[in-house]
Order: C-alpha cells, then structure tokens, then sequence
C-alpha cells in the first residue's frame, strides 16, 4: 500500500467533505431512521452542515473524528460516509461508524469501506484497534462488522431508547 493509495481499493475511494458534499450530508444527517445509533435526535440545518464542512480542521488530533466521503471511483458518486469519532491517539482506538444513503445498501460498498477505513487506521493513524456499538436487533450491521474483522466483546443492556421501549447494544471491537 502506498500513500497515493491508500484511501481506495480501486472500486472505491474515501476522501475529505467537499462543499459539494452539503446535500447529501444533510440528507443522511436528517434521515431519522439512523437517529438511534447515530445519537443525534433533532435534525441539522444546511448552515450547521456547511459550517461543519468549513471549520473542520480533518486533523484528528484536533478534533477528535475524521470523517471521509464514500465515493465510487468510476463516477465520482457520492454512496455514504465513514467517520472514525472518540479518537484516543494516546491509547490507540477509535470509534467507527457507517452511513450510506438507502439506495447503496446491501451492495457491499459498506464492507468496502470498512476495510479501507481498516487499512488507514493501522497503517497512517496507527491505531491498536476500532470499536463500534450496534443495537443488537440490528443484524446486517452486527454481519457488517463480525464478517469484516470485528469481535463481541461486551453488551450494554438497555442503552437505546426507542419509542417505548430500550435497546441492548453490543460492543464490537477489532485489533491490528
């Protein structure tokens, strides 16, 4: 892997937030039906959105999350994102997290990314391991994660609030 290509697997490619990425970023952050494991409960407007693409240092030693677009090479189409969030260079992990916009579900662009977003956090970050939380209902993400590296190490009881009722989140890790 060379630093030219490290950030794609040569189908896909992540990169920085552009300008051009606002719509698609306010749809997938104002798509309710990922609030729950997003954390996020009320929508973002375009300003917040296009002040968060402005200001972003994508250094994370600042900020303390990198998210890259999603990108199909052939196109340039803008499929999703993947952030890595609560980064601790100190101890060596991150949290990572997935969002693809409905109509590039089930392709495997999500596993893709996954893997990529892998590579990058071992080889440049230099990262010990990843860490994700999912609900433990939510089955194609749990196989997302367990069929791409990833180990149960610990369950949450009752952590998510749903209409009237909690949600267990498993714990998901995976060392380098």
């Amino acid at each position: 892997m060379t630093e030219k290509d490290v950030l794609t697997d040569g189908k896909y490619r992540l990169r920085a937030p552009e300008p051009e990425d606002l719509d698609v970023l306010f749809n997938m952050e104002n798509d309710s039906s990922i609030w729950m494991v997003s954390g996020n409960v009320v929508p973002y407007s375009r300003y917040q959105i296009k002040k968060y693409i402005q200001q972003s240092q994508h250094d994370f030693y600042t900020d303390r999350q990198i998210r890259f677009m999603i990108v199909r090479v052939e196109d340039s189409v803008v499929m999703g994102s993947v952030d890595l969030t609560d980064i601790d260079p100190y101890n060596g992990r991150a949290e990572v997290g997935i969002a693809l916009l409905s109509e590039y579900r089930g392709q495997g662009v999500a596993s893709a990314a996954l893997k990529i977003i892998s590579d990058y956090g071992k080889s440049f970050l230099r990262l010990r391991q990843l860490f994700c939380m999912v609900p433990s209902d939510n089955k194609t993400s749990v196989k997302l994660f367990t069929s791409n590296g990833f180990t149960k190490s610990g369950k949450l009881s009752q952590w998510l609030v749903r209409v009237d009722t909690y949600s267990d989140v498993l714990i998901l890790q995976k060392f380098f």
